[in-house]
């Protein structure tokens, strides 16, 4: 069971647990979540979790060790525009961190091969590239203590790095 104020991602969103709280129609026992990014939403989850819906923050050494791996995570290749949407969704839908990884990976490619092609930026990869930004650096800066755009740049520097 978790404790208030420790952080858990529900479905892929990153919340804190604000209190628990016992439903005074039904006598079960719910969270109270409040996701990090917005705060005026609260969910309510019950602490069983039947559902399977909670999980545990990634730790800061399996945090670590994703950072160090993502030279070696390969970008989607060889995917008809056609069906990269339905991929990306799969993609996201699994929320696993290596696949958020992998879809980071392959729109920031798709989309700078468009950019110094004169083309424009797609919507449909840009539009996955944040969700996928999004729910990866959300845990990451819990798990490793940092703001969005500081485990963003860590990222980024730590990869340019591994890559010389």
């Amino acid at each position: 069971m978790y404790k208030e104020n420790e952080y858990v991602v529900y479905k892929k969103d990153v919340c804190r647990i604000k209190e628990i709280r016992t439903n005074k129609m039904n006598g079960k026992d719910y969270y109270i979540l409040v996701p990090i990014d917005d705060e005026s939403l609260v969910i309510d989850v019950p602490t069983d979790n039947r559902m399977g819906y909670l999980r545990n923050i990634i730790s800061e050494d399996e945090a670590y060790q994703l950072i160090n791996n993502i030279p070696n995570i390969q970008s989607l290749h060889d995917i008809n525009d056609k069906y990269i949407e339905r991929t990306y969704k799969d993609l996201l839908q699994q929320g696993m961190h290596e696949d958020l990884v992998r879809i980071i990976k392959t729109t920031y490619l798709r989309n700078d091969f468009r950019k110094k092609n004169n083309k424009k930026v797609s919507e449909i990869d840009n539009h996955y590239f944040k969700q996928a930004e999004k729910y990866l650096y959300n845990e990451l800066a819990v798990s490793l203590n940092m703001s969005f755009e500081e485990v963003k740049k860590y990222i980024i520097d730590k990869v340019e790095m591994l890559m010389k």
